[in-house]
Parts: structure tokens; sequence; C-alpha cells
């Protein structure tokens, strides 16, 4: 029996397991395959980097405080983090890879950075 690649239709010839006639076929298949999950991640690395750089931006020195209104004018997204930190006493730490932010009273935020 013929196998055909399922990409461009060419007959396939080579080994018995071959998909694709070429990797030009293969490339552009999986591609397409995988454009809706890529966009979502693609999406959502941009959003966690964009935030990583405003909080590095935002403290240079490793801890300090900043008001909601400065992040958000920032373009800082709240909905975008990479993991939660639950201290012993109950604080809330967000962290974006090693940069963190505490809620604080009165729409204010502690920055630290996570030693590595």
């Amino acid at each position: 029996m013929e196998k055909k690649c399922p990409e461009c239709g060419t007959k396939i010839v080579g080994r018995i397991d071959k998909k694709f006639c070429s990797d030009g076929c293969r490339n552009t298949h999986n591609n397409r395959i995988n454009k809706d999950s890529k966009n979502l991640i693609r999406n959502t690395n941009n959003r966690l980097r964009k935030n990583y750089r405003i909080l590095e931006v935002l403290n240079p020195n490793q801890k300090k405080k900043v008001s909601r209104s400065k992040l958000i004018e920032h373009g800082f997204d709240f909905n975008y983090f990479t993991s939660i930190y639950t201290t012993k006493a109950g604080a809330i730490y967000y962290f974006v890879y090693d940069q963190g932010y505490l809620p604080l009273d009165g729409d204010y935020y502690a920055l630290v950075k996570r030693e590595t």
C-alpha cells in the first residue's frame, strides 16, 4: 500500500514508519496543529515577561514599597504570576519567578526579590 504525506499528499519514499515526505511538510503540519495553544502560551509568557521587567525596574534594591497605581501605570497585570508563597504568619506573596509582591494596607505593595 502506498503511503501519502498528510500535509501535501505526495507519495512517501523511505523508511516504513516515515509519516511525512519532508521536514518542511512535518513542520508545517505540526505548526498548524499547535497554532492555537502556541498563541496562548506565547501571550502568557509575554505577559509574565512584562510583569517581571516592571517588578525589576521598580525594585532595583530587592526591597521596596510602591503603590498599586504605580504598578498599573507601568502596565502591570495582577492576573499573571508564577507562584504564591504563604508565610507561617499568613502573609501571601505573589511571585513572577524570583520577583515578588505582598499586598499591604492602603493599596500599597511590598516588592521583594527571592534569594536564589
